[in-house]
């Protein structure tokens, strides 16, 4: 039952927000559960929870109650007529969000085998243009030409700086940092840990206006930060990355013809965490890990990348047939940098 699944979301969810400043997440999960969700879907099956029943949640949370006979007085009862104004489909949406994450939960322990199709269908803007992001292939092709870059460097002032930006994109596309939280790190703020599957991780602690988060890395980050280490021999103080090396990253991309998509966008530094995100998303990690590990809503990581996974897969299904040995595992499929440091 759907009851069980929201339990079980609210016990996994509130250890993760102790300690959070500012709103209580925590909180604002339990009021749409308890006010909005609950009601509705008290009694329903997980498996009757389908796209067409998130749709008839949406048409009844818009309707006057008098008017939405299936779950009547579910809300409020008959004295919730008086005054009753329409939500906004923001907050609908958001509601919505927090039915995704229920979803999830009750996809990890099993009870479900999918999570249906939760897009508006008739949400009013146009659906939300994909990011530039690198297609695995192209990501490969990037790396590529970083490491004849790093060998014989036609981008960079001497060897030096051409494997500090070769380093840097590693570190960027398997963290998930925005190019200004990169720039703003220093040696101090990146540890190496261990996690649950005794594989090293980085865990970077984020400095921002709302004090520190923290950020987890895939595996392949750590090697990158280790050579940048031994390279640099820094002071537990100094930036890992200059001012210059958004210039560099981007007289890269000229060199190796991947400035512009096929559509003829132009990437930038920003086009690293758009694919540390669509590659995760692609390996099947859950949307709230995303969200979090990259400070923002899940909101925003379905609107943005979510609903293109299709067009994502599709591309990917590109990749593989124009390369038949490439690796499966997607982020971990460029050369993790292992050249001499001399």
């Amino acid at each position: 039952m759907f009851v069980q699944a929201a339990r079980a979301f609210l016990a996994e969810y509130e250890p993760m927000m102790r300690g959070c400043q500012g709103a209580d997440p925590l909180q604002i999960h339990r009021d749409r559960l308890r006010h909005y969700l609950l009601p509705y879907f008290d009694t329903v099956h997980l498996s009757e929870i389908t796209s067409g029943a998130v749709q008839q949640y949406r048409a009844h949370r818009l309707s006057e109650p008098e008017r939405d006979m299936q779950c009547a007085g579910a809300q409020g009862g008959p004295g919730a007529l008086k005054g009753w104004k329409p939500p906004g489909r923001e907050a609908v949406e958001n509601e919505i969000a927090t039915l995704r994450m229920v979803l999830e939960t009750a996809q990890r322990h099993g009870w479900i085998d999918r999570i249906p199709d939760l897009s508006d269908p008739y949400e009013p803007k146009g659906k939300a243009k994909p990011k530039l992001w690198f297609t695995p292939w192209e990501y490969r092709q990037l790396c590529d030409v970083l490491r004849r870059n790093a060998e014989s460097p036609t981008v960079g002032r001497d060897k030096s700086e051409a494997r500090q930006l070769r380093d840097y994109v590693i570190f960027m596309v398997n963290t998930g940092l925005t190019p200004s939280e990169a720039e703003s790190l220093q040696y101090r703020d990146v540890q190496i840990i261990r996690d649950d599957g005794d594989e090293q991780i980085l865990e970077i602690a984020v400095r921002g206006s709302d004090g520190v988060t923290y950020c987890y890395s895939t595996p392949a980050a750590v090697s990158a930060f280790e050579r940048m280490a031994a390279r640099n021999r820094p002071r537990p103080d100094d930036l890992l990355f200059s001012g210059q090396i958004r210039k560099l990253f981007n007289d890269i991309l000229r060199a190796s013809n991947l400035k512009l998509d096929r559509k003829g966008k132009a990437r930038n530094a920003d086009s690293l965490q758009y694919s540390y995100i669509c590659f995760r998303l692609l390996e099947g990690v859950s949307l709230h890990e995303v969200a979090e590990n990259c400070r923002t809503t899940v909101e925003t990581i379905e609107k943005h990348y979510a609903v293109h996974l299709p067009d994502l897969a599709d591309a990917l299904l590109i990749d593989l047939r124009s390369e038949k040995h490439a690796a499966p595992k997607i982020l971990r499929n460029g050369d993790d940098g292992n050249w001499p440091e001399s």
